[in-house]
């Protein structure tokens, strides 16, 4: 029996992130109440308030759900030898992330996010927004050291150039995509972005994978 109420208060707490998934997407983070959330999810406010001490909690638990540590995507990946072809995993991981951002609740959170939420209260949007960006740089910094000391990266441009320039061109593409996500695919545009890049950064084209179909 207890199982059983471990998992339904789990299923619940999905529920509910999945309401509010919904109603901030239609009306905005600061339009949006803790009732309406219930209302939409079929309970009661009282069973909001049981898994999520307010609406801040709540919506830092949605983006949770849509996180994706840099790190965890190369681990991802099960390839050890990454390890000695950096640029080769920044790659690969880039890859995964956007197959990752094109399933809809990734897609749904992330234009919240950035989109569809205001600063109010214990809210800040832009704090997270760099929060993610900081953590996704500081990874591929440490992979762009690593192909540094290898000799791979061009010796006119530091590690922290070569990764705030890809992160730059990343999230301005996904800026625009996620405004027009059904105009073009974020795997097949972004990966071109990422090989173009890549091969700008590298001493040859051979320590890439950029020649490689996406």
């Amino acid at each position: 029996m207890a199982r059983r109420t471990k998992a339904e208060a789990a299923a619940t707490r999905e529920m509910l992130l999945d309401a509010a998934e919904a109603i901030f997407l239609e009306r905005g983070v600061a339009r949006t109440s803790l009732e309406q959330i219930a209302r939409h999810a079929g309970m009661t406010r009282g069973a909001v308030y049981w898994h999520f001490h307010n609406k801040a909690d709540l919506f830092r638990a949605m983006l949770l759900r849509v996180r994706m540590p840099f790190e965890e995507l190369v681990e991802e990946i099960g390839d050890p030898g990454l390890a000695e072809r950096p640029l080769e995993a920044i790659r690969q991981a880039c890859q995964r992330g956007f197959a990752r951002l094109e399933q809809p609740r990734y897609r749904r959170v992330h234009a919240i996010l950035i989109h569809h939420c205001e600063t109010f209260g214990e809210i800040d949007p832009l704090a997270m927004q760099n929060e993610i960006a900081q953590e996704a740089c500081g990874a591929l910094i440490e992979y762009f050291s690593v192909a540094a000391e290898q000799q791979q990266l061009r010796e006119d441009i530091s590690p922290e150039q070569a990764a705030r320039l890809l992160q730059a061109s990343l999230g301005g593409l996904f800026h625009d995509w996620l405004r027009n996500h059904e105009q073009y695919s974020l795997v097949q545009r972004g990966m071109e972005l990422v090989d173009t890049m890549l091969r700008l950064v590298s001493r040859s084209p051979s320590a890439t994978g950029a020649a490689r179909p996406v």
